[in-house]
C-alpha cells in the first residue's frame, strides 16, 4: 500500500500543478476585475526595492494568479501538501522557501530573509499564516520586514460571485466572469530593532489594517466579509 501511494503521490504532483495552472488562468481571464489603491502597488514597484504583499490566506488563489511572473518568493508549508503549492507557484514564476510556524519556521525566514536582501525578490506573505486563526497576523511578517527593511503592502480583495471551501479560513474561489475588487493599502514601515512590546504593537498594526481593507473590499459587494454571506 504504502509504494501505491507513494507512485500515486508522484503522479497527482507531476500533473496537478500543470492542471491547475491552466484552469486559474482560463477562470481569472473571465473575471473583471476592478483595483483600488493601486498606486501604493505602483509607487513601491517604481522604488526598485523589494517589498512584502502581506494578504489573509482566504484569498490566496486569487492573489497568487495576480502576482503571476514577477519576482516573488513565497514560504510555503513544509508538508506534503505544501510541495504541491510549492510547485504551483514554481510554475508560475515565484521562488519558495519550504517551513511553517510549527515545522522548520526559523529556518523558513532566515531563508525569506536571504531572498530579499542577496536577490532582491519581492515576499508575498500569508500574514495570518497556514493555520490561522483566520485574520490575526502572526508575527513572521513583522520580524520579515524588520529584518530586511522591507516595507510591508496590505493586500485585500472581494468578488460578487464566488465558492468557499471548508476550510478553517474558508477559502474563497471567484466563479467564472465573477466581479473582483483588488485593494492595495498604505505600505507599512516597520523599525529595525523592535522590542517585545514593539514587535506586537506593530503586528496589531498590520491586523488593523488588512482588516479595515478585507471590510472595505467586502463592503463594496453590500457584505460584512465572505463568512457572513
Amino acid at each position: 500500500m504504502a509504494i501505491k501511494d507513494g507512485w500515486r503521490y508522484r503522479l497527482t504532483l507531476a500533473i496537478a500543478p500543470y492542471i491547475y495552472r491552466i484552469v486559474s488562468r482560463l477562470l481569472f481571464a473571465t473575471c473583471r476585475v476592478e483595483d483600488h489603491g493601486g498606486a501604493n502597488m505602483a509607487g513601491l514597484e517604481k522604488g526598485g526595492r523589494p517589498f512584502i504583499a502581506a494578504f489573509w490566506h482566504y484569498s490566496i488563489f486569487y492573489v497568487v494568479h495576480r502576482s503571476r511572473g514577477k519576482r516573488w518568493v513565497a514560504m510555503v508549508s513544509a508538508s506534503k501538501d505544501g510541495e504541491y503549492i510549492s510547485r504551483i507557484l514554481q510554475g508560475m514564476g515565484y521562488e519558495t522557501v519550504r517551513g511553517s510556524k510549527g515545522k522548520g519556521g526559523l529556518g523558513a525566514l532566515r531563508g525569506m530573509v536571504a531572498a530579499v536582501r542577496n536577490k532582491g525578490l519581492n515576499a508575498a506573505i500569508v500574514a495570518d499564516g497556514s493555520q490561522g486563526p483566520a485574520r490575526e497576523v502572526q508575527a513572521g511578517v513583522i520580524l520579515l520586514a524588520a529584518k530586511t527593511g522591507a516595507p510591508i503592502l496590505p493586500v485585500a480583495w472581494a468578488a460578487d460571485r464566488y465558492l468557499v471551501f471548508r476550510s478553517w479560513d474558508r477559502t474563497v474561489l471567484p466563479k467564472p466572469f465573477a466581479k473582483i475588487k483588488m485593494y492595495y493599502g498604505a505600505p507599512l514601515r516597520v523599525p529595525e530593532k523592535l522590542s517585545a512590546e514593539e514587535l506586537e504593537a506593530q503586528r496589531l498594526l498590520l491586523e488593523q489594517r488588512l482588516n479595515e481593507l478585507y471590510a472595505k473590499a467586502w463592503q463594496g459587494f453590500g457584505s460584512a466579509g465572505h463568512a457572513c454571506d
